[in-house]
């Protein structure tokens, strides 16, 4: 086993600049190689980053998500050739925008219906727009999108996960399903159907599902003033390098109350906490002695379901650290070291946040890696590629 002592450094050299503070949490075979913590958790405070610090997931939320619906299909609840309209029937009749050079686009059919898979690898053809917009962009399905939802979100009202998938059903796609890549509604779509084959909310299949068997005591949607008083601070870097704390506002949803059982999860979490959760995934599913997902199912969540053309809009449409990388099902997975330069192993997976989180799972090296961070749009991916290098030099 190599020296962590390069990953100590970085971690200080990140918060030395413009990053206030980070942790970062490594696991092999179910047990903890590295914990790291450096800088602030708040800066006014003079609060540091801790084993304690909760951090908000943002997208790394999915991945929850997403082992969820691996569990089911364990189960036998769908097939991933099953239309959606199957479990969501306002998604029967689903419509495409047809362009067409030098006229409007034309409302046409899709020529097939959106299946299950085509929601769990972004191939459904809708981008994120879950609130109204106060102005008209020059993509029309965006703009159809923000119509859609108005009625849903009248005098500031949050709308369920159903009530934003059911507003979208009648909303012409930008491409014929299953003929591209596009980051969006799919994992909104998937906790969906989700919802509909347990009769429960995502939020409730995360804690009984995940949470609670893997032991996971800092990890909520929905938290408690205990839990909010450990919450890092998110701060907003100004091009002047200053760091501008986010509108606790912003936060009201996450809070005990602040929003619908039913409204899309927001999963908050420990680094710790996080990286248990990846060990399970970069263990054959196992945790504890118990089984949450098979080593089988596990492989195809990680093998590339994307054709050429889907694959070059995903490294097209994302940063530096999907280089080499395709997409399974919901997450990237590694599969040529060769245009990232990327020293990992062939088939790790994992996914990332925007307020800086990054998790990968290596079921070669029975690894996990987690690291977080607690700015919003600091061009993520150049932390997280450096983290990932430094912490594959360790490994034998």
């Amino acid at each position: 086993m190599g020296t962590f002592k390069n990953l100590d450094r970085l971690l200080d050299s990140f918060t030395q600049g413009t990053i206030p503070g980070c942790a970062c949490v490594v696991m092999q075979n179910n047990e903890i190689l590295y914990e790291g913590y450096s800088g602030y958790a708040d800066i006014e405070d003079g609060r540091k980053i801790d084993a304690e610090s909760i951090f908000r997931q943002a997208s790394t939320t999915k991945l929850f998500t997403y082992v969820i619906g691996m569990m089911l299909f364990e189960e036998g609840a769908f097939r991933f050739t099953d239309p959606v309209y199957e479990y969501l029937p306002e998604w029967r009749h689903t419509m495409k925008y047809l362009q067409i050079p030098g006229q409007n686009p034309k409302v046409v059919p899709t020529e097939k219906p959106i299946t299950v898979k085509d929601a769990f690898t972004m191939s459904c053809g809708l981008p994120y727009c879950m609130r109204p917009l106060d102005h008209i962009t020059d993509n029309p399905t965006v703009n159809a999108m923000s119509d859609a939802i108005k009625p849903y979100c009248e005098n500031g009202r949050i709308p369920t996960l159903r009530e934003e998938v059911k507003a979208m059903g009648a909303v012409p796609v930008m491409f014929e399903p299953g003929s591209h890549w596009l980051y969006g509604l799919g994992s909104e779509i998937v906790g969906a159907i989700v919802e509909v084959i347990t009769g429960k909310s995502v939020r409730r299949n995360m804690k009984e599902r995940l949470i609670d068997p893997l032991g996971l005591e800092s990890t909520a949607t929905f938290l408690d003033d205990a839990m909010m008083r450990r919450l890092v601070t998110c701060y907003r870097i100004t091009p002047d390098k200053k760091k501008e704390p986010m509108n606790p506002e912003f936060d009201d949803i996450i809070k005990v109350g602040g929003a619908p059982e039913y409204s899309r999860a927001n999963l908050n979490c420990t680094c710790r906490d996080f990286a248990v959760f990846m060990s399970m995934l970069a263990n054959g599913g196992i945790y504890g002695g118990e089984r949450f997902l098979g080593r089988k199912t596990i492989d195809l969540m990680r093998t590339n379901q994307l054709g050429a053309d889907q694959l070059t809009d995903f490294w097209n449409n994302n940063g530096a650290d999907i280089l080499g990388y395709g997409y399974g099902m919901g997450v990237r997975t590694l599969m040529d070291r060769a245009p990232g330069g990327c020293n990992g192993s062939i088939g790790a997976f994992g996914w990332s946040g925007g307020y800086g989180s990054w998790a990968e799972a290596s079921p070669e090296d029975r690894l996990a890696v987690v690291y977080m961070h607690n700015t919003q749009g600091e061009r993520n991916e150049l932390f997280h590629i450096k983290v990932r290098n430094v912490v594959y030099g360790c490994i034998e």
